[in-house]
């Protein structure tokens, strides 16, 4: 990464964490007085962050967060997020809190997103709802298929695309902690200005995808969104098929599973292992790919792609003081069209070191610097990584 766009993200960055640092001591005065005093915007901003995680007693913990953004494959921007926690039963303290967030992004390279997402823990967690609805379109990079196209720089090609993807999840509770339930995934993609089309080996720009399929999950987790503890098992089976208006008929199993444990005090274990394995006639755009879903932090996204990828992760976060935390992790991963050609010298290592504030009751904004065989990136976002 150049000395440059180091310094770019830096002073992108410092305003945020000086706002998210600041200590505003607020002091009790006459409410006649205030009435004639100016507003100051600066003051608030800091009252605000100093109390954003003061509330979680709250029927609806609503938070609002403006700042700015950077990956590597989007670039340095400006993104904002209205989110809120609440639960389906308040009297019930076992139930997880459910939670929603309204968010959008634009950056220096001309990416624009909108979205919607949230997960619900319904009363006495018999049901649960999840939910993806975005919209994106940013320049971006494509490298071709496969481990030795990702290498080679040299064939690399600058395109545009726009996405529109919904992805709805509703599961039935089975048995303790075992959840079981059908899932949409609904995606339109279009690609174009490519500087390279022989990239694409005649694959269309322009792919529109409808699956349907089945999630299994096991889930102890006392906190999704930040876990300390407990053990999480996803196994999700999805159907494109040529019935369902496809152009190109594949399926695919992804299965992750992850673990957190509390190893001293202030610190907590966590790793991660992941695996998306397709068959068929899998579009370009569906293809498992690196730097995506919190893994691989660091790569440039899709940069790594094939039919197949296995990946794994572990990670040390430790609460420095008070708001304020530390992380460091360690991953490895490997993209490959089929189990006989997985080879040792194309494994893509990565580890990285961040810096954690609690925006809301173990809610994180973190900042993460990752090491990929690349070029070091930063990592800029909301929640743990997984």
């Amino acid at each position: 990464m150049s000395v440059k766009r180091f310094l770019s993200a830096l002073v992108l960055l410092w305003p945020c964490l000086m706002i998210c640092a600041a200590d505003v001591e607020v002091s009790a005065v006459d409410t006649t007085v205030s009435r004639t005093k100016s507003y100051n915007p600066l003051r608030w901003i800091g009252r605000y962050f100093k109390e954003s995680n003061k509330h979680s007693d709250r029927a609806f913990d609503f938070g609002l967060l403006i700042g700015p953004s950077y990956t590597a494959a989007t670039s340095a921007g400006l993104g904002g997020m209205a989110s809120g926690l609440y639960s389906w039963d308040r009297c019930d303290s076992t139930l997880q809190k459910s939670n929603v967030s309204l968010f959008g992004n634009a950056s220096l390279k001309g990416m624009f997103v909108i979205g919607l997402k949230g997960n619900n823990y319904l009363p006495k967690d018999k049901y649960r709802f999840n939910y993806v609805l975005m919209f994106y379109t940013f320049p971006s990079t494509f490298w071709g298929v496969g481990y030795k196209n990702g290498s080679n720089d040299e064939t690399k090609s600058d395109y545009g695309r726009i996405k529109i993807q919904f992805n709805p999840t509703f599961l039935f509770r089975v048995a303790e902690n075992v959840y079981l339930g059908p899932v949409v995934d609904i995606e339109w993609l279009n690609s174009f200005d490519f500087d390279n089309d022989e990239l694409l080996e005649g694959a269309d720009k322009s792919v529109f995808s409808v699956g349907a399929g089945l999630d299994f999950t096991y889930d102890s987790r006392d906190f999704s969104l930040n876990a300390s503890r407990g053990n999480y098992l996803k196994v999700e089976q999805m159907f494109f098929a040529s019935g369902f208006g496809n152009d190109q008929a594949f399926s695919y199993t992804d299965v992750t599973y992850s673990a957190y444990r509390r190893v001293w005090k202030g610190c907590i274990a966590a790793m991660e292992l992941h695996g998306m394995f397709n068959y068929g006639d899998v579009p370009w755009t569906m293809m498992a790919s690196s730097g995506t879903g919190g893994r691989l932090r660091g790569y440039f996204e899709g940069r790594y792609r094939d039919k197949n990828i296995m990946e794994g992760q572990v990670e040390l976060r430790q609460r420095v003081k008070k708001r304020h935390g530390i992380a460091i992790w360690g991953a490895l991963g490997n993209v490959f069209p089929d189990f006989n050609h997985i080879y040792f010298d194309e494994i893509l290592p990565n580890f990285g070191v961040g810096y954690r504030w609690e925006f809301k009751p173990r809610i994180n904004i973190r900042l993460d610097l990752g090491f990929t065989k690349d070029s070091p990136n930063f990592v800029f976002n909301v929640n743990e990584a997984f």
